[in-house]
């Protein structure tokens, strides 16, 4: 049978109060935000590694498959990135 000591300091630890919902909700969309901005990244910096990998092998179908990928999943990933970055229909130039 296990015996259980008294933990004074322990004992004397008041209850949190919770974290109201609305906090909990505004947090998570912080959170949320910040991921979507790491992927973002993340798959603008694949894409140059995928330009550098048809700089060196030639093709889009020689990196997919060096990579064992389908060409289409390569060029779809390239063709996002581009369209991430291309000027948005009506946005000033600086032309």
């Amino acid at each position: 049978m296990t015996v259980l000591h008294p933990t004074p300091l322990l004992d004397m630890v008041g209850v949190m109060e919770p974290k109201p919902w609305r906090d909990r909700v505004r947090d998570e969309e912080e959170l949320l935000a910040q991921l979507n901005r790491a992927a973002s990244e993340a798959a603008s910096r694949r894409a140059a590694a995928l330009r550098d990998g048809i700089a060196e092998l030639g093709t889009v179908a020689e990196v997919a498959r060096d990579l064992g990928r389908s060409w289409q999943a390569i060029d779809q990933a390239l063709k996002r990135d581009q369209r991430k970055k291309a000027p948005k229909p009506g946005a000033t130039t600086t032309e």
